[in-house]
């Protein structure tokens, strides 16, 4: 697979524990650093996001508690609140922590399309995924970029994973996003890591529907604000009150409960030998 042509990352990055689960102090460019060295080294890392609805899921679903602590090699701050409750324990994480796909998108595919990076997109519902793609192929031409929608069925061993798998396999992706969503996105990479062949596997949430504009992008000053999940719930209520309105709450009290140390650690070079993607025939 086509490696990047930058330097090679030297550092390793510094994690912390927030609310007793682990996250890396990556800005946007460091981010994107330790995703192109994973492809240089045809490795293998699973890149996932915190933010408040996924401490919420990291307290109430053993599944998504696994994902993190034995599946995610990185961990990076999606979220203000992240960047708050680190700060209220002590910990060194600063608003440029905090990396959101709607603001990393454009940067990832750019340096993609440069390196000659192939994409591979499993998410959405049938055919924004591909309107998505589409548009990325328009403001960078040549990227090369494929698509699956999400309505699918994870488990498993089913037909319709196996087919996903397939297609990945043949397509052998330096990225593979998978945008289905907290918690089925982490869920259904738990189950079928061992069989995903792609060097950075990320956990993209709905950036290619804001893409597609199949969501509204909120302004981006919101987010800076930390006022992102303001304008969300606004315009999903439906879907959306109880995420913003109940699940802070059960944050809240899960913390007082838990009662964790925070401390600064380092994160490993690279996961295990069997983790490792096939290079280029």
């Amino acid at each position: 697979m086509n490696g990047c042509t930058d330097r090679k990352i030297s550092w390793s990055p510094s994690r912390f524990v927030v609310c007793g689960t682990y996250v890396h102090a990556l800005n946007v460019d460091e981010l994107t650093d330790v995703v192109a060295h994973t492809v240089q080294q045809s490795a293998k890392r699973v890149f996932g996001n915190h933010n408040l609805h996924s401490l919420y899921l990291y307290f109430t679903d053993g599944r998504m508690k696994e994902f993190y602590r034995f599946v995610a090699d990185y961990v990076h701050v999606d979220g203000m609140s992240l960047v708050v409750l680190g700060r209220l324990c002590g910990v060194p994480i600063r608003r440029e922590h905090r990396v959101t796909y709607v603001d990393w998108i454009d940067l990832l595919m750019r340096r993609a399309h440069r390196d000659g990076w192939r994409v591979f997109y499993v998410g959405s519902k049938p055919g924004v995924a591909e309107r998505g793609a589409a548009i990325l192929r328009c403001r960078f031409p040549g990227l090369a970029i494929e698509t699956m929608h999400g309505y699918f069925e994870p488990k498993a061993g089913t037909a319709d994973t196996g087919e996903v798998l397939t297609r990945i396999r043949r397509y052998r992706p330096n990225l593979l996003l998978v945008g289905m969503g907290m918690p089925r996105q982490e869920h259904w990479v738990l189950d079928n890591l061992d069989q995903i062949d792609a060097n950075a596997i990320l956990m993209s949430g709905a950036a290619m529907d804001y893409i597609a504009g199949a969501v509204r992008t909120p302004p981006r000053w919101a987010g800076r604000c930390g006022l992102e999940w303001f304008f969300r719930l606004c315009h999903e209520p439906k879907r959306l009150w109880r995420r913003y309105l109940l699940e802070p709450w059960v944050v809240g009290w899960m913390m007082l409960r838990s009662r964790q140390t925070n401390h600064v650690g380092r994160s490993p070079a690279i996961r295990p030998a069997n983790r490792e993607a096939q290079g280029d025939d």
